[in-house]
């Protein structure tokens, strides 16, 4: 409600107590932090420890120079905190920057200077990259402006959604890479309103979170190189070069030229969480766009340098990050920074979550060394705020630390399961040596997550940074040439195998083995213990054709084509099938590693293993076949899941099943579609309860169930062996 004159009158703080530079002003407070509309003005308060003097710089919104600038009286510092209230402001109309004075000393970490404007770290907004890919005006001095930003946002009876972590199935996908392409149809391509258009093709696919690669501003064209291919200027596509924490992308929103891109978004949170579907978000507190000695400064390297970086006792930056500087996370001033934006995201925007890059370092100390109980991750774990917030650690860094299994979780992060990923990828492939691991992985890696449970890990198989699931079966090699840096970017450890032929064939059968090899990816996926993670257009075979490093290219290359969702709805299909099938199923989302406890309703172990013969699994080296049975506490099916990386056939015997059960065939990835996959609940009995065929390279699904009603009589439609 909007205070009248006379309320104010009787507000003591809407008075102003001191002119500068002809405005009206009085001292601010310290908390929060950021630009925040008071009555009758606006409060900036800003962080600088050494800082000698502050000056606030306001602009008229898109003017070149400053209307005023405004030094803050000394009496209206507190410690290392300068605040200042200015009255009159047109709040929706201005944008805003600091001039911090001080020592400029790189050696002992200082590198102030007046004559440059920073941007606010705690802004909720920034312009000055407000439509996608427009070429900036470099030789404007203020390149991202900070603006003052409203909270008046209408949530409803929204809320976060509180999915249970073992029910959630990710999907990881980028904001603009999704609906960027022609085929997409939507009113605004590439933007929050667009994506919040594909909802119903989320929600008709079963996925029930959503993964964003990074949101917060950062500047696409920051991007020397070009295509040495095609002369066209390469981008920051990926967005993981951090402008400012606080503000979400302009580019990213149809609105973003009228400063609404915060409101565009609040608004696809809301839809997806009327859908049913978290929001996850991907964020990088690990370094900024601020880069090494030779990078800008907009705003840490000018206000407070040696807080907010990791420095060389020689004033050089350390770069765990692989990208030229590293936070200074677990710095006090720097932990409070990250919790309030967290918090921001959190009670602003509604996130569910949030996954964060790199974040190994986020357990290093000021010197880098990795802490044994990392403040910040304590801190978070624990924050009130975020109590029912989804952590997620990528639990490794460009320096060397790796921390799969040993990531500091305080009972409550998550991990990006590493092991996992590259486990399967060997096994579908057909290394040998491989059997052993596999059951551990796909059982939820007791041996990383023991004390933690099986939702703590992450199960992947591909994700932004690496091959597609397409690629994975097509390409034994990355091919980065159209990165500009002579293919020596990108991973070169993928694990991954071509079938036959480098690239896209004609080959019938390279492309049939294709097929099923992604089918054989899925089925292992979905059924492993763990939360799975699915990359967007893995399930229509989307190709980087190649590429396994897509950080700089805008362009078909990363877009999702939507006429694929027609030309692979056989793969699509399967993908839908798999993750209503994992839904259906309690015992593939328990928490609890299996034990081999027999339950006794049914005389059946939790988890048994299997090979040709029931109950005799082939643990040797040479071994490429797997089966693997589970059964829950109640009334659940039992579910058994035979893998075969062999490029021979196998004939099973299936384990014999008590209490009126029968083995039903749910899929069999070897099988012609529609024959590869059924919907949960209609599966086919099999006519030899005893014995089943599994073919070369081949997954095959069984329920172990009694007959009921979902059983029909359409048995001749599959090809039974």
């Amino acid at each position: 409600m909007t205070e009248t004159r006379s309320e104010q009158v009787l507000r003591v703080d809407a008075y102003p107590t001191h002119e500068v530079g002809g405005y009206r002003v009085r001292a601010g407070k310290p908390f929060p932090f950021g630009a925040n509309v008071v009555p009758g003005g606006v409060s900036f308060s800003v962080f600088s420890d050494q800082a000698t003097s502050m000056t606030l710089v306001i602009y008229k919104r898109g003017e070149a120079d400053p209307m005023a600038e405004l030094e803050f009286p000394e009496e209206f510092r507190t410690g290392s905190v300068f605040a200042m209230t200015v009255f009159g402001l047109d709040h929706e109309n201005i944008e805003y920057g600091y001039r911090a004075d001080g020592p400029y000393d790189p050696v002992t970490g200082h590198r102030f200077d007046a004559r440059q404007v920073l941007s606010d770290p705690y802004a909720r907004l920034i312009a000055g990259r407000d439509v996608w890919g427009v070429e900036p005006d470099r030789s404007r001095g203020y390149q991202y402006r900070s603006r003052v930003c409203l909270q008046d946002f209408d949530w409803g009876d929204d809320t976060p959604l509180g999915i249970p972590a073992e029910d959630l199935v990710v999907y990881e996908t980028h904001v603009r890479g999704f609906t960027r392409h022609p085929s997409s149809q939507v009113t605004a391509p590439g933007t929050f309103a667009g994506l919040r258009e594909k909802i119903p093709y989320l929600k008709e696919l079963g996925v029930n979170c959503i993964e964003l690669l990074p949101v917060f501003e950062f500047d696409e064209s920051d991007n020397p190189r070009t295509n040495p291919e095609t002369g066209e200027q390469l981008f920051d596509y990926w967005g993981y070069n951090t402008v400012s924490f606080f503000a979400p992308k302009a580019g990213y929103a149809a609105t973003g030229r009228y400063g609404m891109q915060g409101d565009e978004f609040r608004t696809l949170i809301k839809d997806l969480h009327a859908a049913g579907i978290e929001v996850i978000l991907d964020v990088v507190f690990n370094h900024t766009a601020e880069g090494n000695e030779q990078g800008p400064t907009i705003s840490f390297k000018g206000l407070d340098n040696a807080t907010y970086y990791m420095l060389t006792p020689e004033g050089y930056y350390f770069n765990f990050s692989g990208t030229g500087n590293t936070v200074n996370c677990n710095h006090p001033v720097v932990r409070n920074f990250v919790l309030d934006c967290l918090r921001h995201w959190v009670a602003d925007y509604h996130i569910d979550g949030f996954r964060f890059d790199l974040a190994a370092i986020l357990g290093r100390a000021l010197d880098g060394t990795p802490l044994p109980n990392p403040p910040l991750l304590e801190l978070l774990a624990y924050d009130p705020v975020l109590r029912h917030t989804k952590l997620i650690a990528e639990a490794w860094d460009a320096g060397g630390l790796y921390e799969v299994g040993n990531f500091p979780a305080y009972g409550r992060w998550a991990e990006w399961n590493g092991k996992y990923r590259d486990t399967v990828r060997r096994w579908l492939k057909g290394d040998s040596g491989v059997v052993g691991e596999l059951a551990t992985r796909i059982a939820g890696s007791p041996d990383l997550y023991s004390s933690r449970g099986t939702a703590a890990s992450v199960n992947f198989l591909t994700a932004h940074d690496g091959f597609t699931l397409a690629d994975l079966v097509s390409y034994n090699d990355k091919h980065n040439e159209a990165n500009g840096e002579h293919n020596n970017d990108g991973a070169n450890d993928n694990n991954s195998w071509n079938c036959g032929a480098e690239g896209p064939t004609e080959d019938p059968e390279i492309n049939a083995l294709r097929t099923r090899q992604m089918k054989n990816a899925l089925a292992i996926l979905f059924t492993s213990q763990g939360i799975p993670m699915l990359l967007a257009g893995d399930e229509v075979a989307r190709s980087q054709q190649g590429n396994n490093n897509t950080y700089c290219q805008d362009n078909e290359l990363s877009w999702f084509d939507w006429d694929q969702v027609d030309d692979n709805a056989e793969l699509l299909r399967f993908t839908r099938e798999m993750i209503a099938f994992r839904g259906r199923h309690r015992e593939l989302r328990s928490t609890a590693h299996p034990t081999g406890q027999v339950r006794e309703h049914l005389g059946l172990p939790d988890i048994s293993w299997h090979g040709e013969r029931a109950w005799q699994p082939d643990w040797s080296d040479e071994s490429r076949l797997l089966a693997v049975a589970r059964c829950g506490t109640g009334d659940d099916d039992v579910v058994y899941v035979a893998m075969n990386a062999h490029w021979e056939s196998h004939d099973l015997e299936l384990p014999a099943l008590p209490g009126g059960r029968s083995w039903h065939l749910f899929a069999d990835t070897g099988a012609a579609a529609p024959h590869d996959i059924r919907t949960p609940g209609g599966e086919q009995e099999l006519d030899n309860a005893g014995k089943y065929l599994i073919g070369p390279r081949s997954v095959v699904i069984l329920v172990g169930r009694t007959n009921g009603p979902d059983d029909r009589d359409d048995r001749d439609d599959l090809d039974t062996p």
